[in-house]
């Protein structure tokens, strides 16, 4: 399936697109491929695009203080990727955005959508879900991390990302877990 045609059948997964919105749609949308480590976006940047993953697995991810990584989000095909906080409020962004494979990803500027929005006022209806997915799956996570102890955080990523636990490094899991690798090794030989 190519890009275009994975991002409509995504999209209408949520909302109705009749073929006229869809090649309108189609047309406001990028594609970017990435080598693998390529970074999309740059901690300092703003985000001024929407990004698709047609293909690949990406990860969203800060640097401390310490220059010590946390990764904030991976992103695998169907999904979108950003510094969501920079492109809402236009400021530069904390995150990098990196691609862990080659990958491709459906870019739309931040201009171009607010266009798309009046021409297609389904796709104002889809964004608006998703950025309220993104703010519950945010908040959860952020319970979880305070709540849960680093063992069921674990099986709990295990049984939701299945597909992300077989493309990316185990201490990539464990950042985006807050725990160390060693951590981890312990946890995973303890489950076996």
């Amino acid at each position: 399936m190519n890009p275009s045609d994975r991002l409509i059948e995504h999209l209408r997964d949520t909302i109705t697109l009749n073929e006229e919105e869809a090649v309108i749609v189609k047309n406001s949308f990028k594609e970017k491929r990435l080598e693998k480590k390529e970074v999309l976006l740059f901690t300092g940047e703003v985000s001024s695009h929407m990004q698709f993953i047609a293909d690949g697995c990406l990860r969203a991810y800060y640097m401390d203080d310490e220059a010590k990584e946390h990764i904030v989000q991976f992103g695998i095909e169907g999904w979108w990727v950003n510094d969501l906080y920079s492109y809402l409020t236009q400021t530069p962004a904390k995150q990098f955005v990196q691609a862990l494979e080659k990958s491709t990803v459906l870019q739309i500027h931040r201009d171009t959508l607010n266009k798309l929005y009046d021409k297609v006022p389904a796709i104002e209806r889809f964004f608006r879900l998703k950025f309220e997915k993104a703010y519950v799956a945010f908040q959860e996570r952020t319970i979880n991390a305070m709540a849960k102890p680093a063992e069921e955080r674990y099986l709990e990523f295990r049984m939701k990302y299945r597909d992300i636990e077989q493309r990316v490094p185990q201490y990539m899991i464990a950042s985006y877990l807050g725990i160390t690798p060693e951590f981890l090794s312990s946890l995973r030989r303890n489950l076996r």
